[in-house]
């Protein structure tokens, strides 16, 4: 006999269910917890989360007392509305189990381990009500929102504005807007949604890409009782900068053996190489010809891809996340061929600098020292973080505009560490130079000159070539030199 839940109970668990199912990153989420916590705004996580759960726990035992506790005891709304509740309930009760794979998971590598809480949560989704199948799907969705949280949450910390608005849009990426809708309509069809990562260098554009790779949809081994993956596997990141012209396409696709001078046996691309549960990050997208481009919109067209010299067509499943430093602006109108652009451009998500995030919040410049000295010396230290701190203020200032951004901060930190010190002769890499390049522009500041050497000078450090500089710039091979040298001597003048 089905029953029907009370007035009361529809209100409360619909909230329930609302809260388990939208951006985990969102005020929404947040404010909805606090509600069906009974807490104070502004309670720290834990301490919510613990009373979300306990308030879950105590509702659905008073179901289970007046025989409502299984999915069968319902029908139609209530049926719906029930079932996500109980979702939400096992989902948190197994987190740390989920925790507790993933960073075993990480530590072994592939290939996929075996899951320690199989028949333990199979048992405990029986008792709710749920079929074999049920539980095979629900696991698999269970790791994959645990992953999405757990790398977004970890890897990308800050309380910055623009941070938490990075954290919503790339779960957001990985779910949509509602994961009820992904999972039903979308979820083997990620494939089809690109993404285009900007940000200037060094802000951390290949973890966010990670984070997406990452947390992809793998099922369930039914016959193993494994995942048909390890997550390990499932981001392959390319940086196209790396590589001359020539050498772009093999790879990206791969080449047969003799397809060209030097290709001495067969060998995979990136393409091939990345997992159809993941996805592969085209670092420096910006960098690439037109032709490659028309190659690559095939990909992203056809999923269909020929490696150098062959003739046989491979299938690539994954996603595509492109990154570049370039302005948005810019890669519309001058990078990239119209339609590859918008083939490209599913979700663009900007990757925010450290100059804007502690423009918006400056405790995040101490929050982001605590962490990243906590991942150097595995332990917390108040006192070094403080002795950071003082050095930083010291020799850079407070409006220092970290032109290298995370990257030059983690690289500050290991330079106090080694020498006690910091100073800005110690940052004049590609990074800085860019950011000096920029600045210089936006500020009107710096003439024809310096900025065709200065030019001239980031080039050669990304392809350390004099005559790949001169085919970039145009320029014969005598004036790119005579450039980097004027360059590097204004910048010793200036240091």
């Amino acid at each position: 006999m089905t029953k029907q839940l009370d007035g009361h109970d529809r209100d409360f668990f619909r909230l329930v269910a609302r809260a388990g199912f939208i951006n985990q990153f969102s005020k929404q989420r947040v404010e909805l917890e606090e509600r069906i916590a009974d807490v104070a705004p502004g309670a720290k996580r834990k301490v919510r989360t613990e009373k979300f759960l306990s308030e879950i726990t105590n509702r659905l035992s008073i179901l289970g007392e007046a025989g409502k506790g299984k999915l069968d005891a319902f029908e139609g709304e209530d049926r719906e509305i029930v079932k996500k509740v109980f979702l939400v309930e096992l989902f948190y009760k197994f987190k740390d189990h989920f925790d507790q794979l993933i960073n075993t998971q990480i530590e072994n590598d592939p290939p996929p381990l075996k899951i320690p809480f199989y028949n333990e949560l199979l048992s405990a989704m029986a008792v709710r009500g749920f079929s074999e199948a049920d539980f095979r799907h629900y696991l698999a969705l269970g790791f994959q929102i645990r992953r999405a949280f757990y790398f977004i949450d970890r890897n990308l910390i800050g309380n910055s504005d623009s941070m938490k608005t990075l954290r919503l849009e790339l779960w957001n990426n990985v779910f949509t807007h509602d994961i009820h809708l992904y999972d039903q309509y979308l979820r083997h069809r990620m494939e089809d949604f690109s993404t285009l990562l900007l940000g200037e260098t060094g802000t951390g554009k290949g973890t966010a890409a990670m984070a997406i790779g990452r947390s992809g949809y793998i099922p369930l081994d039914r016959r193993r009782k494994l995942f048909a993956e390890s997550f390990t596997r499932s981001f392959v990141a390319l940086n196209l900068s790396q590589f001359p012209e020539t050498l772009i396409e093999s790879a990206l696709f791969g080449h047969k053996k003799g397809s060209f001078t030097g290709a001495i046996e067969d060998n995979p691309g990136a393409f091939e190489m990345c997992s159809p549960y993941g996805a592969i990050l085209l670092d420096e997208i910006g960098e690439i010809s037109r032709p490659v481009q028309v190659k690559l919109l095939q990909v992203l067209q056809e999923r269909k891809f020929n490696p150098v010299g062959s003739r046989k067509t491979s299938r690539f499943e994954g996603r595509v996340i492109a990154a570049t430093n370039r302005p948005l602006e810019q890669v519309r109108t001058g990078l990239f061929r119209e339609d590859f652009y918008y083939r490209l451009c599913s979700d663009i998500i900007t990757v925010p600098s450290l100059r804007r995030r502690l423009s918006e919040d400056p405790h995040e410049l101490s929050l982001l020292l605590r962490v990243t000295l906590k991942r150097l010396i595995d332990k917390p230290s108040a006192d070094l973080v403080e002795m950071i701190q003082n050095v930083i203020n010291t020799r850079l200032g407070p409006d220092y505009p970290w032109p290298g951004n995370v990257r030059e901060l983690e690289q500050c930190i290991r330079g106090v560490l080694l020498r006690g010190t910091y100073s800005r002769e110690t940052i004049m890499n590609g990074e800085g130079i860019h950011q000096e390049l920029i600045n210089g522009m936006e500020q009107g500041s710096i003439d024809a000159a310096s900025l065709v050497s200065g030019y001239c000078r980031l080039l050669y450090k990304r392809y350390n070539n004099f005559e790949e500089v001169a085919r970039r710039t145009g320029l014969d091979r005598r004036t790119v030199k005579k450039h980097i040298q004027n360059w590097d001597t204004e910048d010793e003048e200036n240091g």
